[in-house]
């Protein structure tokens, strides 16, 4: 059989070698021989496989640089071993206790191809083979009939759009009866399963003669509902909303979706909130719970006794400014001043608006009074850039509260009651509060003890968090904590074209290119050459540019190296300008090909040595090094997050791994199950960029999507960038994003619960 690179083929054969298999997911690479006698390496997720079985593969065969044609598997099927020899290899392979290559030979011998009959149908035969008792017999045929059972599930779930690394959760959550529980309730797996295809759920369980109105298909359709609505940042839906969505995706009337919500609600499965303006809201239970645990947990430390109040604290900040080497404003006085009033606080402004000056300030202030601050962030970069601006250790929220292990990546799988490791520490900083989502918020709030100070510090203008919830936001809404709206720029920070266009997008203005600007009362401040904007209609145009800085061009600039200070930030993933095209352009002229550099594929990417790569997912579990304060040792830890970015330092050939090292400094290795949590990161969304600043940042605005034009995304984009903007697009694209203001709004009801609490 000759295969012809990229085609789709369907094989039936044998696995004959097991190369690599990861123990957690069951990715593996495999030798297959097919029919026809052929050998071909095989790669993929394959659960309940052991060598020596019988498959149907579907896969895509690809080209590896350095392993030849391989069959990328799409999906498989196991099927009974039809040979005597096939048969004899499956039963010596190991899935059968106290049968070897021996006795497999004297049963495959004595029953031939009416092997598979006897040990399902009449086991008590087996005992015609010496060493075989009546009671190994039975347990022989136990043991087959779970295989059997494993075999089938693969190819039953592949109908309803699970694959084999899914269909292996599936069996993991409902056990060996997963099948029968399935067959009853196809709708089970909208429980069990993350990101089920509903609609083909739905569609096998009225093929199999589930009624419209079947009460489990009502419930299920309204689950969907609502976790469609938690992929859209919101934590509740209008009542009657829900229902008119659920209405249309099942055709069904008003009253069986109604009966099935007040099913549910008696049962706690979802929560409706009568709000005062008449509206009815509806919640899954566990987003209700995250909303009212936040409420109750920030107005109740607030309202604790101050225990940490400094007294005479006017004069203690004429001595703290003299300590840091600046001279504070009067707002910036202000917001320390509330601070210390105040338990829990909230510090929001713009670039250059002070709010680091103000840590500073606060971290220095406590410190002498013996008190312990803890800083912290929801990302890496962000931690890092705390840490540096402050000169104090600044964690992520994940690693501060010891996340890891602890919850998962799954949106089923949120733990509202979560125990989680309480906070040592007397003032608690928390920085890009905008980032934090509904539930890390709960799992951070949970973790601080009473009579603990909360600083949450952020820029409301930005993006809100990736996942659901509007935390800060609603906060500040509800005015029962102490907030400090800075918006005065500093005249250091009004020299930066950078800082003074990000507040003038910010008030709808569009970008200014004089050398010399009036900011707040101050005339003539001369700019910083650190913004330039270049008028390109052209996608080609776009890319040939940022090729040709990120070449060598801005060199005349300062020291800028594409590695290690220079970010392509775009709105868009797609088209040519968007994250995917862009990432394979620059890696071919920025690290293309070269025989001293090591290379690895992983589906259609091939990941060099010296790639920029950004992690894609939560792991909480991944194991990471870091260099060590002590000369003799390492950091040890786990956990690597969505948004963490690094360089592929090396591609080990012989164990068939990456080491990527992080910009923080730590270093993780990547086995082939594992590089589906990276993807190259040249040009990374204004989205991923959240919570990171850059050296030099490059921003390319083309062909957008309706939802993408607007005043937040361009307004994020701009504060990534420390040193250095460059916005290349189409000035009436740039214009009209600076102009629309009207960004949708999360549906949330923290605001709400947090002025009803006395």
């Amino acid at each position: 059989m000759k295969y012809k690179k990229e085609q789709i083929l369907e094989i039936e054969g044998q696995l004959t070698n097991i190369i690599y298999k990861n123990d957690t997911n069951s990715y593996t690479v495999a030798e297959f021989l097919t029919n026809e006698n052929e050998e071909i390496t095989v790669v993929g997720y394959l659960p309940f496989i052991n060598v020596g079985d019988s498959l149907k593969l579907i896969g895509n065969l690809i080209k590896h640089p350095d392993y030849g044609e391989q069959l990328k598997i799409m999906t498989f099927e196991k099927i009974m071993p039809t040979t005597p020899e096939a048969l004899e290899k499956y039963l010596a392979n190991g899935n059968f206790k106290g049968i070897g290559p021996a006795t497999a030979k004297k049963i495959v011998e004595t029953f031939g191809n009416d092997t598979i009959n006897v040990i399902k149908l009449e086991p008590q035969k087996l005992t015609k083979i010496k060493g075989i008792t009546k009671e190994k017999a039975f347990d022989i045929a136990a043991e087959f009939l779970k295989n059997w059972e494993l075999w089938q599930i693969v190819g039953f779930l592949d109908k309803f759009g699970i694959g084999p690394q899914g269909a292996e959760t599936v069996y993991k959550k409902l056990g060996e009866d997963a099948l029968e529980q399935i067959e009853a309730n196809p709708y089970v797996l909208i429980d069990v399963a993350n990101k089920v295809n509903f609609e083909k759920v739905d569609k096998i369980a009225l093929e199999l003669g589930y009624e419209h109105d079947n009460y489990k298909r009502v419930r299920s359709g309204i689950k969907y509902g609502l976790e469609k609505v938690a992929l859209n940042g919101h934590s509740a839906v209008i009542y009657n909303h829900l229902i008119e969505y659920v209405k249309s995706l099942l055709n069904v009337s008003e009253n069986v979706v109604e009966e099935a919500i007040i099913n549910m609600k008696a049962k706690e499965e979802v929560i409706i909130e009568d709000r005062d303006d008449g509206t009815e809201w509806i919640y899954s239970k566990s987003f209700y719970d995250t909303e009212l645990n936040i409420a109750e947990k920030l107005i109740s430390l607030n309202n604790c006794d101050n225990v940490k109040y400094i007294k005479k604290i006017s004069k203690e900040l004429e001595d703290i400014q003299k300590q840091i080497g600046m001279t504070l404003s009067k707002k910036q006085k202000e917001a320390i001043e509330s601070i210390n009033d105040n338990n829990v606080c909230v510090i929001t402004g713009g670039p250059g608006t002070g709010k680091t000056t103000i840590i500073k300030a606060i971290i220095e202030l406590y410190k002498k009074h013996g008190m312990k601050p803890v800083l912290c962030a929801p990302t890496g970069r962000a931690a890092k850039r705390m840490t540096e601006t402050t000169g104090e250790e600044a964690k992520t929220l994940h690693r501060l509260l010891e996340l890891a292990g602890m919850v998962s990546d799954e949106s089923d799988n949120f733990n509202v009651d979560l125990l989680v490791t309480p906070i040592d520490g007397d003032i608690i900083i928390v920085d890009e509060t905008s980032m934090v989502d509904m539930f890390l918020m709960n799992y951070l709030l949970k973790a601080i003890y009473k009579g603990t100070k909360l600083v949450l510090v952020g820029d409301i203008d930005q993006l809100p968090s990736v996942g659901p919830g509007c935390v800060l936001k609603d906060i500040i809404a509800s005015n029962r904590i102490t907030t400090i709206v800075l918006n005065q720029i500093f005249r250091q920070a009004a020299k930066s074209k950078i800082i003074v266009n990000a507040h003038r997008v910010n008030e709808g203005m569009n970008f200014i290119e004089d050398k010399k600007a009036d900011i707040d009362g101050n005339e003539d401040i001369e700019l910083l050459d650190d913004f330039f904007f270049i008028n390109e209609n052209r996608p080609e145009r776009i890319v040939d540019t940022i090729i040709s800085l990120c070449s060598g061009r801005l060199k005349k600039y300062g020291d800028f190296d594409f590695l290690n200070n220079i970010q392509i930030i775009t709105p868009t993933k797609k088209g040519m300008v968007g994250t995917k095209e862009l990432n394979k352009i620059l890696q071919e002229k920025l690290n293309g090909y070269d025989e001293e550099k090591n290379e690895k594929s992983f589906g259609e990417v091939t990941f060099r040595e010296n790639d920029r790569v950004m992690q894609i997912k939560n792991n909480y579990n991944m194991i990471w090094e870091k260099d060590s304060d002590n000369k003799f040792g390492k950091d040890l830890g786990n956990g690597v997050f969505n948004g963490e970015l690094g360089i592929i330092e090396r591609i080990n050939p012989v164990e068939k791994n990456v080491r990527v090292k992080f910009d923080d400094g730590k270093t993780a290795v990547y086995e082939n199950a594992d590089l589906d949590q990276l993807e190259h990161a040249y040009a990374i969304t204004v989205h991923k960029a959240q919570g990171s600043e850059f050296d030099v940042v490059i921003l390319p605005i083309c062909q957008l999507a309706p939802m993408l034009q607007t005043r937040n995304l361009i307004y994020t984009a701009i504060t990534r960038a420390k040193k250095m903007l460059i916005v290349i697009g189409n000035k009436g694209t740039v214009d009209y994003m600076i102009a629309n203001n009207n960004t949708k709004n999360r549906n949330t009801g923290l605001k709400y619960k947090m002025e009803k609490i006395l």
